[in-house]
């Protein structure tokens, strides 16, 4: 079936559907994986994101049930070069076509993903639409892409949050990598906030030796103190951190509640705009897993995983915060402490999934500031 990509600034592709019929809204980005696509179909920090993947050919191994980091896709579609046809993987129930029917997302291959993606890099992620049939209006589909809400302002949290309070069953340490010797003197009680959180996050801490409650993204921070946790996460999620004003809040009362706070991603940013500094809108943000961060205290070099669309402002931070880590692509932030309270936070992904694990030691200066901060 015929499929075509419209961008709101009148460019188009024609290609072939790839997954599910109808139309599919939301911005256009692109992810550098080259595998993982499963991941990234299932990661909740790109809902209302139509995500093009860079590596031409996409689906080689299919789809397992083991690789997923939510209940279901939430990208709002699917952009790729080659679709393969078979999935050569002992471990997959399905092929990449299959899943995404399956699950209603609407797809486009046989496409310039490359001449897309220099589009996307020189005028900046765009609203766009995928839709499928024949005798498509080209400039029908710009007009919509055209009408779709701006990232900017939006509010795509509540869509992906927990509805309700929840815990993470215990996960094996030896199955994970997690030697004895990284693992907490005792078990760990972690309050974790989803803003759209990736599983593997709550495996990671599980293994590592915690035990984890989830919490709606609007839950009161004062129900989640009032429980006594060792520590606070507060996790990835999708679009603009400014309108959470919910978020924010709660995180300025974390922030004063001198319980430990570890973020990531959207929680890195949230926390960012709670100690007073501000965010910004990248031109086509960070999504793949090989960007090089830079600890500055050491000058060691991470390789990450990463999926955001907004940054930090270093100007805007006061001066009890301090910037522990730097993208080396652009010198935007990756990390920030604050220098009297037991929080810090980066922007990437130290759980991967897909990626390399080069910053899960993350998660053990989180396990060490709680024992630390208990002793003291």
């Amino acid at each position: 079936m015929d499929a075509i990509l419209a961008l709101e600034d009148g460019t188009f592709f024609r290609g072939e559907a790839a997954g599910a019929d109808g139309e599919a809204r939301g911005e256009v980005v692109f992810n550098t994986s080259m595998t993982g696509y499963q991941e990234v179909l299932t990661d909740p920090s790109y809902a209302g994101q139509i995500v093009t993947m860079t590596c031409p050919e996409i689906g080689n191994y299919g789809v397992s049930p083991e690789d997923v980091e939510s209940r279901a896709p939430q990208v709002a579609g699917f952009i790729i070069r080659d679709e393969s046809p078979m999935a050569s993987n002992w471990r997959a129930e399905m092929t990449l076509r299959d899943y995404l029917v399956a699950n209603r997302i609407v797809a486009i291959s046989d496409i310039d993903t490359r001449a897309l993606t220099r589009q996307l890099r020189s005028g900046g992620v765009m609203r766009g639409v995928i839709a499928t049939g024949s005798a498509l209006d080209v400039q029908a589909l710009v007009d919509r892409a055209r009408a779709i809400p701006s990232m900017e302002g939006s509010d795509l949290v509540r869509g992906v949050t927990a509805q309700t309070a929840f815990d993470w069953p215990a996960e094996d340490p030896d199955e994970f990598g997690v030697a004895p010797e990284r693992r907490p003197s005792r078990r760990l009680k972690i309050a974790a906030y989803d803003f759209g959180m990736k599983w593997n996050i709550l495996r990671r801490l599980s293994a590592h030796g915690c035990d984890v409650r989830v919490y709606p993204a609007t839950t009161p921070a004062s129900e989640l103190l009032a429980t006594n946790p060792d520590g606070v996460f507060l996790s990835n999620g999708p679009g603009d951190p400014a309108p959470l004003s919910y978020a924010i809040d709660n995180a300025r009362t974390l922030v004063a509640s001198d319980v430990p706070v570890f973020g990531i991603c959207l929680g890195h940013q949230v926390l960012g705009l709670a100690m007073g500094g501000s965010t910004f809108k990248l031109k086509f943000g960070h999504r793949g897993a090989n960007h090089p961060v830079k600890k500055l205290a050491t000058g060691k070099v991470e390789i990450t995983a990463q999926n955001h669309g907004f940054a930090v402002d270093p100007a805007s931070l006061p001066d009890d915060v301090e910037v522990t880590h730097l993208n080396l692509y652009d010198g935007t932030v990756e990390g920030l402490r604050h220098k009297s309270r037991p929080v810090f936070c980066v922007q990437y992904h130290p759980e991967a999934s897909p990626g390399p694990h080069d910053a899960d030691y993350l998660f053990d200066d989180f396990l060490t500031l709680i024992e630390e901060h208990s002793r003291g």
